[in-house]
């Protein structure tokens, strides 16, 4: 269905997506060869190359191309102008060898998280064999707008204790609230917001890993839901799990339940940290502190077996927030092992898939007859639609079966969407007005969060009717594209 130019110019105004990404990879942000000297270079020489290039930093690297160190404008005002040293001196005895580096696939958000962890203004990104490939600075990752202040990003990142990261969080909720007030786009609140939960989590988990003697096996921190999204709002709770390899020395194996006993109390520990930090407990325990979801990456791949070769919708219903996870601390190879084994398994069953866009289409639109909407008499709060179950959710699910049915391994709503168009299975269109539906109503839901507490029950509930006539018009039409998306399942699943 066609949607008016002014409603549609209206919706991307309102949710207009950021040039500047935090989940860009940092290959897009590198646009020039690394600037580098040799081991051995002068001082005076490497300050001439960094001016000429208009740098504030020199990579000193090995014949390989594999960083050895680094020199900042800042090393030298400290260590050589100010410390009376010797310009004619080597560039060794003046370079940093403690090295930040990530490669080029993490994403701009990793490296926003580990500058402000290790209060370093440079990353260096690397490639096969460790060979440089580029340097990004803060700047690049913050891009033009600064949002997000540093006396916040670095509470959050380096909190020394829990109560540090408690009031840290605080003042990170206060400036996601502000930024609703502020009238920023809902894509770029939502990423901001995503982004300062994941650096209070990775914070907490390093805070209780000191406390606790774990496995020496490869781990990750998994989150699940709106955080394996990226989709989080103002108002949100805790879904993750951990998933750990099992060692393959047949002498010294431990079983998946004494590894499992050794995560859990850390586990219970993070979730606890989290709580207090404003996150609660899930509903569903669907955390990593329960053995449940505490499992080897060979258990969690039976879990995944066992829900793909059911069709029972009430299973449905409650698994489907797993299969939109991602890795937010540890190993994130065995987190991209475990995704390429769900979609194996996912397009192995087509009665899965039949299933679960059958329950996709449960979550209906709340649309009545022209220029109405179909409000809840009976709730708490009357007269109300319940934007996150009867909005975001139809989208949510409907997007997730596509995903899952064509082997997008995108977790979040809208790089799904994308995914889509890419592999030519969805008009650009038809991706954008869908992608524009979405982000309205995340809109509307931050707006009405940013009068509400985490875990107030009328956080997503809204009157339509008490909605300007033009923010109506969008709020139908944004019905409508979810609407869509379903009928695309009907007609593909023959339902």
């Amino acid at each position: 269905m066609a949607v008016p130019a002014t409603v549609v110019a209206h919706a991307r105004h309102a949710a207009e997506p950021a040039a500047f990404s935090l989940y860009q990879p940092l290959s897009v942000l590198i646009r020039r060869a690394p600037v580098t000297c040799p081991t051995g270079t002068v001082l005076r020489e490497a300050v001439a190359r960094m001016v000429a290039e208009h740098l504030g930093a020199i990579v000193v690297v090995n014949g390989d191309m594999s960083p050895l160190g680094i020199v900042t404008a800042h090393d030298l005002l400290a260590r050589v102008l100010l410390a009376g040293g010797d310009l004619d001196a080597s560039i060794d005895g003046v370079m940093s060898t403690q090295l930040v580096t990530l490669p080029p696939e993490a994403t701009t958000q990793d490296a926003l998280r580990v500058m402000a962890r290790h209060a370093v203004r440079y990353v260096l990104v690397v490639g096969r064999g460790e060979r440089l490939v580029g340097v990004v600075s803060r700047t690049d990752v913050y891009g033009t707008q600064q949002i997000v202040p540093e006396e916040i990003l670095g509470p959050l990142a380096s909190a020394r204790s829990p109560n540090e990261l408690a009031d840290a969080a605080a003042t990170a909720r206060r400036l996601a609230r502000r930024l609703v007030t502020q009238g920023l786009a809902a894509e770029k609140v939502i990423q901001w917001t995503s982004s300062l939960n994941d650096l209070v989590t990775a914070r907490a988990i390093e805070l209780m890993k000191v406390r606790f003697p774990l496995p020496d096996l490869a781990w990750s921190w998994v989150s699940f839901g709106s955080k394996g999204r990226l989709e989080q709002t103002l108002s949100t709770e805790q879904n993750n799990g951990i998933v750990f390899a099992l060692p393959e020395a047949p002498g010294a194996a431990l079983t998946a339940t004494e590894v499992r006993a050794q995560f859990l109390p850390f586990a219970q520990a993070v979730n606890q940290l989290l709580d207090e930090c404003g996150f609660p407990l899930g509903r569903g325990q669907g955390m990593a502190g329960n053995a449940e979801y505490c499992l080897a990456l060979t258990e969690w791949q039976d879990r995944f077996r066992s829900w793909t070769s059911s069709a029972d919708s009430k299973g449905l219903a409650s698994s489907g927030l797993f299969f939109d996870f991602r890795s937010l601390y540890g190993c994130g190879e065995l987190v991209e092992t475990l995704r390429s084994a769900v979609l194996a398994l996912a397009r192995s069953q087509p009665a899965f898939l039949k299933a679960m866009a059958s329950n996709a289409l449960l979550a209906v639109p709340p649309l009545g007859m022209v220029r109405t909407f179909i409000v809840d008499k009976k709730n708490a709060a009357p007269n109300t639609i319940d934007l996150k179950a009867t909005g975001v959710r139809p989208y949510v699910d409907a997007v997730r079966v596509l995903a899952l049915t064509h082997g997008i391994s995108a977790t979040g709503t809208v790089e799904r969407l994308r995914a889509l168009v890419a592999a030519q299975l969805i008009s650009e269109e038809d991706a954008q007005a869908a992608i524009d539906g979405f982000q309205f109503l995340q809109m509307l839901r931050l707006r009405n969060q940013q009068q509400h507490g985490n875990g107030d029950a009328s956080a997503d509930r809204l009157n339509p009717y008490k909605l300007n006539r033009l923010e109506r018009q969008i709020l139908r039409h944004a019905f409508m594209q979810s609407r869509g998306l379903q009928q695309r399942l009907k007609a593909e699943y023959k339902l």
